[in-house]
């Protein structure tokens, strides 16, 4: 117990250096250019894998205005928990740019997981929300979990469908509220 105690609070500890550093950072290094060949081609395997996973993705993905892939978001917690991932932005198959995610929660809860995480756009209005940087999760937001072989539905609410599924970890649920975002031109 004591070494997932200190495992976790140094997880903690990183995800708060990283999300400072990453606001700290002038917008040229919002993603570091030696990282942006790796994230986009992880960015096309991840929403080729939601969209195997189930069929629902596919006409989100045909039926939106753009959307946003973070192919690898990590989440640590030990009481406090927190979650960070880069993502690309897509506007008619095309990227336009780069987002990053930042969560902070506090709550009862412990473990550490990754997972991929993909946001639709319904409209133009929508996806331009996301770009202004004012979009931020409230606890009322839900994300629809995938799993391989499973078949939830999936659905535009609010102009906006969110979907996640789990790559590895032992946290019991994967919550995107107090999630915020910040988005740069490609």
């Amino acid at each position: 117990m004591k070494n997932l105690l200190k495992k976790s609070v140094l997880f903690m500890l990183l995800i708060s250096l990283a999300s400072a550093a990453s606001y700290a950072q002038s917008g040229k290094d919002f993603i570091k250019d030696q990282d942006k060949e790796k994230l986009v081609i992880d960015a096309k395997y991840a929403i080729e894998k939601l969209k195997e996973s189930n069929q629902d993705v596919v006409s989100i993905a045909d039926d939106s205005y753009g959307y946003v892939i973070f192919p690898n978001v990590g989440k640590g917690a030990f009481i406090a928990g927190g979650a960070a991932g880069n993502g690309v932005v897509y506007q008619d198959g095309e990227q336009i740019g780069w987002a990053k995610l930042r969560q902070v929660d506090v709550g009862l809860q412990i473990g550490g997981e990754a997972f991929i995480e993909a946001i639709f756009f319904q409209t133009q209005q929508d996806l331009e929300e996301f770009k202004s940087g004012e979009l931020e999760f409230t606890g009322a937001v839900s994300a629809v979990a995938i799993t391989e072989g499973g078949s939830k539905s999936v659905n535009f609410e609010e102009g906006m469908a969110v979907v996640t599924m789990p790559k590895g970890g032992a946290m019991l649920e994967i919550s995107v509220g107090g999630q915020k975002f910040s988005y740069q031109d490609k």
